[in-house]
């Protein structure tokens, strides 16, 4: 598992998960019990008491909702960003060769959280972009991020057209494969358009495709999802 912390807000905690932590989806082919067991026990694990990580139903779309409040079981917004004005909600969100996007901020009104799923089509239709204009809106001024495991521009092969038409949106995203075949560089265009919304970025630059640790849609469709993970430790501001 990978971890980091906020330099901006104290207390607050950043994880992306691994095949060690075991695959965190329930709409994968697995034991619906098992997962939650596992996410049960990494939020055990990770101190949370009796908070539960507020879980998304990803769409690929550029959706941004609030995370829900309260401990108890709520319905699964469909969205592909959730912010939590305060920072008390734990967020995840789940890849498997997509770019998971954790952030935090902090302004007047204390700290604002945030998770994104940006695949392809969610960050060529600005879900980066809305996710920061809606921490914004809940005051939070000074903004940082951590890009985490993901398919690298090396692995990354796409269809010439789809590349050109991404590389209309955002300039300098297509790349070139170990194969020397079109591809498109996910994390890097994610990481360059949230610095030029002043985000102070934390890229892990690890490959989902290229190391096993990691759960990949590319290597297997019927892989598991790992986790990226914000959670603040209670009582702090």
């Amino acid at each position: 598992m990978l971890r980091y912390e906020s330099m901006l807000a104290p207390g607050v905690h950043i994880a992306f998960t691994s095949v060690a932590e075991g695959n965190l989806a329930i709409h994968v082919p697995d034991d619906r019990e098992a997962v939650l067991l596992r996410r049960r026990d990494l939020e055990r694990d990770l101190g949370l008491g009796q908070k539960r990580f507020r879980y998304m139903n990803q769409v690929h779309s550029a959706t941004v909702l609030d995370a829900p409040d309260g401990t108890s079981e709520v319905s699964v917004p469909t969205c592909d960003a959730l912010v939590s004005a305060d920072a008390g909600q734990p967020l995840a969100v789940m890849v498997a060769d997509c770019v998971p996007v954790v952030l935090a901020g902090t302004g007047a009104n204390g700290t604002t959280s945030a998770v994104a799923h940006a695949g392809r089509r969610g960050l060529l239709d600005g879900i980066l972009a809305s996710t920061v204009e809606r921490m914004r809106a809940a005051g939070a001024n000074a903004l940082e991020a951590w890009i985490g495991p993901a398919i690298c521009a090396r692995c990354y092969e796409v269809p010439r057209g789809m590349a050109q038409e991404a590389g209309q949106q955002r300039p300098g995203i297509v790349s070139k494969t170990r194969q020397g075949t079109t591809g498109l560089d996910l994390p890097g265009a994610a990481a360059r358009e949230l610095r030029d919304f002043g985000v102070t970025v934390t890229e892990s630059g690890t490959c989902t495709l290229e190391q096993d640790e990691y759960f990949s849609y590319r290597r297997n469709p019927d892989t598991g999802r790992l986790a990226g993970l914000i959670w603040k430790t209670p009582g702090n501001a």
